[in-house]
């Protein structure tokens, strides 16, 4: 048990250079409150003890701000940073090393009693607002772009972004991947179309002028 708290420390002071102290990281980063109190609450629904695993659930999103239904499966050293409107489905699978921010969604598309919502492999970095729905599967090392809509399994080793998010690719490589997402960096890929567009209207144009010349 000390040995896992002390990974949950270690990793928020990996990933956060706001924390301070092991006393600060414990008592004020809701992320971690979050996924303590998760842990209690899937420990019951393993034991078919719902109710008691729904109140506690319940009693975290109100405390933290996030969502986590306790059928959830999440490994370890998982960091929610900042966290607030996180929303992790029930049956939503997480691997190790994982790390969200505020308002990610990982949510179903069906309202059948089957496998539903996403599952993320190991060192995963999702962005602000990122939405990941349905069955599908986020790749290990892979990277989601702030405010994304992923509806499709991404490779391991991607960024993806955009809506839906697509491949970020600038000049046919692969963004650099290192520990942070930039997303000042990442690929645009609606502003890559509408750029190709102005590229070809002006291509037209020219054509155009050039049959108007030729004609007088």
């Amino acid at each position: 048990m000390f040995r896992t708290i002390k990974e949950d420390i270690k990793s928020v002071y990996e990933r956060d250079p706001a924390a301070r102290s092991a006393l600060e990281v414990l008592l004020c980063y809701p992320g971690l409150h979050a996924v303590y109190f998760h842990r209690a609450a899937h420990f019951l629904w393993r034991h078919k003890l719902r109710l008691p695993a729904r109140i506690v659930s319940q009693f975290s999103r109100f405390i933290t701000g996030i969502e986590i239904h306790p059928g959830a499966k999440i490994g370890k050293r998982f960091f929610i940073d900042h966290g607030m409107g996180v929303v992790i489905g029930e049956t939503a699978e997480i691997g190790d090393d994982v790390t969200i921010y505020n308002g990610v969604n990982l949510g179903g598309t069906s309202w059948k009693k089957e496998k539903r919502h996403p599952t993320i492999g190991d060192r995963v970095m999702i962005g602000t607002g990122a939405k990941i729905l349905g069955p599908l599967e986020i790749g290990h090392d892979s990277k989601v772009g702030a405010n994304s809509v992923v509806v499709a399994t991404v490779p391991p080793h991607s960024t993806v972004v955009g809506i839906p998010a697509k491949s970020a690719k600038r000049d046919e490589t692969e963004v650099r991947h290192n520990i942070d997402l930039e997303h000042n960096r990442l690929f645009d890929p609606v502003f890559s179309e509408i750029s190709s567009l102005r590229e070809k209207i002006k291509e037209l144009e020219k054509k155009i002028k050039d049959m108007e010349t030729k004609k007088q």
